[in-house]
């Protein structure tokens, strides 16, 4: 499923838990996650408003460090083809841009709604949101899905964190029925 490739939205990849599941999973090849220097950007603005508590330096290291662990992953000119499409927000246009110029099957968005399926189709591009992703995923490698859910919790240490807590800021971040299945799996 490597080759499937998706843009991953900045409303995606702002909260810390969306952001770790999508690339460990990504990191196991379950997709090829694609952005372009716009959406880390608007990402970089988005996570200095929610937590004004972190230095510039600490968000552009999460930047950098997503840059780095998938070398493949940056877009870049997206801009030549922006202005020609249309979209109900036209601040949505280069997150098209980016998904046609890197080849993207898919974008996963929070914003479903901004990216009319009429249009994408033309391109041969699909929207999706966090949980829908999440549970294609879970259909094609539930197990390697719980795997990174237990991975993730093991890996929290200061301070430790649960498997639920992890489930928590999942949900929050986007992907409650995605959570749900997950915590129906625990219960077996």
């Amino acid at each position: 499923m490597h080759s499937f490739a998706v843009v991953l939205d900045a409303n995606v990849i702002v909260p810390i838990a969306a952001t770790d599941l999508l690339l460990r999973l990504a990191e196991r090849e379950l997709f090829r996650p694609l952005w372009s220097a716009r959406i880390l950007d608007e990402t970089f603005y988005a996570i200095a408003k929610i937590h004004p508590e972190l230095t510039e330096s600490q968000i552009r290291a999460r930047l950098v460090a997503m840059n780095g662990a998938f070398e493949d992953a940056l877009i870049t000119g997206w801009e030549k083809i922006e202005a020609s499409l249309e979209l109900p927000d036209e601040n949505d246009r280069h997150v098209l841009a980016c998904a046609i110029v890197g080849g993207a099957d898919a974008t996963v968005t929070n914003n479903v709604d901004d990216f009319p399926t009429a249009v994408l189709a033309t391109f041969c591009r699909e929207a999706i949101g966090l949980d829908d992703f999440l549970l294609d995923l879970i259909d094609h490698a539930a197990g390697e899905v719980a795997g990174v859910i237990h991975e993730m919790a093991r890996d929290m240490k200061n301070p430790a964190i649960s498997t639920s807590d992890v489930l928590d800021a999942a949900a929050r971040a986007g992907a409650p029925r995605a959570v749900e299945w997950f915590r129906s799996e625990l219960a077996r």
